[in-house]
């Protein structure tokens, strides 16, 4: 493995481990066992490191959530028990990915002074909201675009609320049976 894959899988571990804000050069030193002229050489410097490792996390995040929102079994999303189990399958995903759900939330504290990880933010929300437009209201590529937009911002919003939830506080989060029904209960289609 060379010195720059070895870095690379480094900010990745710390980035798991530590998060954005608390990984030092020393770490990232330790962690790859390369000296830290080669971060300079390799990256620039130790943030465009890291920037390039989020990047990556932040797209293995997004394959993780288009897995579990494209898992077959459930027709477009639109009845009760469909909504119920997809809700269910995120919040599985969640648990089992709770490091790479707190890395890509830190990420956004991140994109106010860094317009790279801001770009690549609202590029994977752009394909999040079509994904779970599609999930949850049947919209796919063929529908308005105005619809697309409106319902996949409205379940994206949903997606991050209950992430946050169950990151902070796993054991009042709501179920997926009461988040299913509650969103079905506000008069919004899906």
């Amino acid at each position: 493995m060379s010195a720059k894959d070895k870095l690379l899988l480094a900010a990745r571990d710390c980035l798991l481990t530590k998060g954005y804000a608390h990984t030092t050069v020393r770490d990232l030193v330790a962690a790859s066992g390369a000296n830290q002229a080669s971060i300079n050489y390799h990256f620039g410097s130790k943030e465009q490191l890291l920037t390039r490792a989020l990047r990556d996390l932040n797209t293995e995040w997004g394959e993780l959530l288009f897995a579990v929102l494209e898992e077959p079994g459930d027709a477009a999303g639109t009845r009760p028990g469909d909504q119920e189990a997809l809700w269910g399958r995120i919040i599985d995903s969640i648990q089992a990915n709770r490091s790479l759900w707190f890395v890509n939330f830190e990420s956004v504290a991140s994109a106010r002074q860094d317009e790279e990880i801001r770009g690549m933010i609202a590029g994977g929300q752009e394909l999040a909201r079509a994904s779970l437009a599609r999930a949850f209201a049947g919209l796919g590529p063929d529908s308005d675009p105005g619809e697309v937009q409106a319902a996949g911002s409205h379940y994206l919003a949903l997606l991050v609320g209950l992430a946050s939830q169950w990151l902070t506080d796993p054991e009042r989060a709501p179920t997926a049976e009461r988040f299913a029904a509650a969103n079905l209960g506000s008069g919004r289609r899906g």
